[in-house]
């Protein structure tokens, strides 16, 4: 069983367990409750009621976060000619072809997300194996065509959400403490969002069944759902 500090506890003092709260509470609470030496990022998992044994039932997708996340996010780019020079004029932290491939299989990893043109995607299948869930792929929108657009977007804080496979829930940081509450307020509500237009079509009965929201060393604060889905629109 894991143990908590004391900070830890003396925090958790500030909730009610099973306790729902108005959104602009939670959060109130979670900047309170902050208290490490560095940033903490503010966490958010939703617990769906989907069966996530049925790949039908899967959620999953991207979204731009209004302002960020707050993490700055090493972005390599898999790709030749204009598609590379349209890749580092948007920030790319590192550009290659066949030479980013051959670093890659070579076991090269200071990256945080891994993009590609599609016609570099078959030269890049050569090291699928070793990249494993870092590999490129399009519906985590880190594959097309205009691969400029792919890295502001992802600059600009563009996240990706998925349901896990064990109890579709979806874990995702959606800024930092020091983030005004309006910010987080706002995070908040794209990523909702998306996630409700999501929902997919076989879900019976309730779709949002909790929400916990909290920082990163600190406890977590469930968010009544009607509030939190009125917010969001």
């Amino acid at each position: 069983m894991a143990r908590h500090s004391k900070r830890y506890i003396e925090h958790a003092k500030e909730r009610t367990p099973g306790e729902h709260m108005p959104l602009a509470e939670a959060i109130e609470k979670v900047k309170a409750t902050a208290s490490a030496k560095f940033d903490e990022s503010v966490d958010l998992a939703i617990k769906l009621g989907i069966d996530p044994r049925q790949s039908s039932q899967n959620v999953r997708g991207t979204v731009v976060l209004p302002h960020g996340t707050g993490r700055t996010v090493r972005v390599a780019v898999v790709a030749e000619g204009a598609d590379a020079d349209a890749a580092r004029e948007a920030g790319a932290d590192t550009v290659g072809g066949e030479d980013l491939v051959k670093q890659l299989d070579e076991g090269w990893g200071d990256f945080d997300i891994l993009c590609a043109t599609p016609p570099m995607m078959r030269i890049l299948g050569r090291v699928g194996r070793k990249l494993g869930p870092r590999m490129p792929n399009a519906k985590a929108g880190t594959v097309g065509p205009d691969i400029g657009q792919i890295v502001s977007e992802l600059k600009a804080g563009k996240i990706q959400y998925r349901s896990d496979a064990r109890g579709g829930v979806i874990h995702c940081s959606i800024g930092k403490t020091s983030f005004t509450a309006e910010q987080i307020q706002e995070n908040f509500a794209t990523l909702l969002g998306a996630v409700i237009r999501a929902k997919p079509d076989g879900v019976k009965g309730t779709y949002l069944r909790r929400l916990h929201l909290s920082a990163t060393m600190g406890p977590s604060f469930l968010v009544d759902p009607a509030d939190a889905q009125e917010l969001a629109g």
